[in-house]
């Protein structure tokens, strides 16, 4: 897992599920995840398999460029198939998985993404909601102006019961010499500023 927004979600499901295969639905404390709340989406695991979004954050909205809510999962994916056989897999097997996605816009953008899918239970059903987020490696002036049309799955991981997660993300925090930084800016000697 890259992205802090993933390991967050993920920490909190584990310790909600306190040592059950699955947390239940109702338990889900949105304060609890807010700092990555718009980045968190439920997905209802139905007999048609298009698994329509309950719930999405706004900043998935924003990369979409539309309400998600009733939409399915599955639009925009280059390889439905496998996504739908992760989704079942997900809530199949209790386990998480986390899928590495290459995304695009009409415009020629391009953005790495990593998806996570989480089992939910609900009403004390298995097999019913998954819980994940779709959170980009970085955040590019055109999100919320040019939506993504599609995903690419670049790599798919499960995450074993137990499995330790790593507490820093894989990019590197060091400054290139010259470099100072301020609040949410990095000043570079020459006068550019780089958020």
């Amino acid at each position: 897992m890259k992205n802090a927004a993933t390991r967050d979600l993920y920490g909190y499901w584990d310790n909600l599920r306190a040592g059950r295969p699955a947390p239940e639905r109702v338990d889900i404390d949105p304060a609890a995840i807010r700092r990555v709340l718009g980045d968190t989406f439920i997905v209802e695991i139905d007999k048609n398999h298009t698994f329509p979004f309950r719930l999405a954050g706004t900043h998935m909205c924003a990369l979409l460029g539309q309400e998600l809510r009733g939409a399915s999962l599955l639009d925009r994916w280059a390889e439905q198939a496998v996504l739908e056989d992760v989704v079942l897999a997900v809530s199949a097997d209790m386990t998480a998985r986390v899928v590495s996605v290459k995304a695009g816009t009409l415009q020629g953008h391009e953005l790495d993404l990593e998806l996570l899918l989480l089992p939910l239970h609900h009403r004390g059903k298995a097999n019913a909601r998954i819980l994940g987020c779709l959170t980009p490696n970085e955040a590019p002036y055109w999100i919320g102006l040019h939506p993504i049309v599609r995903f690419e799955i670049t790599g798919i991981e499960k995450v074993l019961y137990g499995q330790t997660l790593p507490t820093k993300s894989a990019r590197s925090t060091a400054l290139p010499a010259g470099a100072r930084r301020y609040g949410h800016l990095t000043l570079v000697d020459g006068g550019k500023a780089h958020a």
